[in-house]
């Protein structure tokens, strides 16, 4: 399978794929891994639900998918899971997170 930008690679995803949950009932769902990756793509791209591309399938599905993994716990739970090897290698701190001191960029004392 081509990785397209975005999407997660085959290694990342064998990592989560347990993680969702079954279907009971009805219609066979879509594929939890296109439905996932649409929503890596919304969540990235930063675009409306709307502007999703072709390839994933209706926005609307995409959509009630992210809503139901969201409320029954699937996105927290996967994103735990991925969180618990995090190296924090590319972490950053700009000003608008830690404030200083008008003292540490050369104001006088006593102003």
């Amino acid at each position: 399978m081509t990785i397209r930008r975005y999407e997660m690679s085959d290694e990342q995803w064998d990592r989560i794929k347990d993680m969702f949950p079954r279907a009971r009932t009805g219609r066979p769902p879509k594929d939890n891994r296109i439905m996932f990756n649409a929503i890596l793509w919304i969540a990235r791209s930063g675009s409306a639900w709307r502007d999703l591309p072709e390839r994933y399938g209706a926005y609307q599905t995409v959509y009630s998918r992210f809503c139901k993994w969201r409320d029954d716990g699937t996105l927290l739970k996967i994103f735990e899971a991925l969180n618990e090897d995090a190296d924090f290698e590319n972490l950053s701190i700009d000003s608008t997170s830690v404030k200083a001191h008008p003292q540490s960029a050369g104001a006088k004392k006593g102003l």
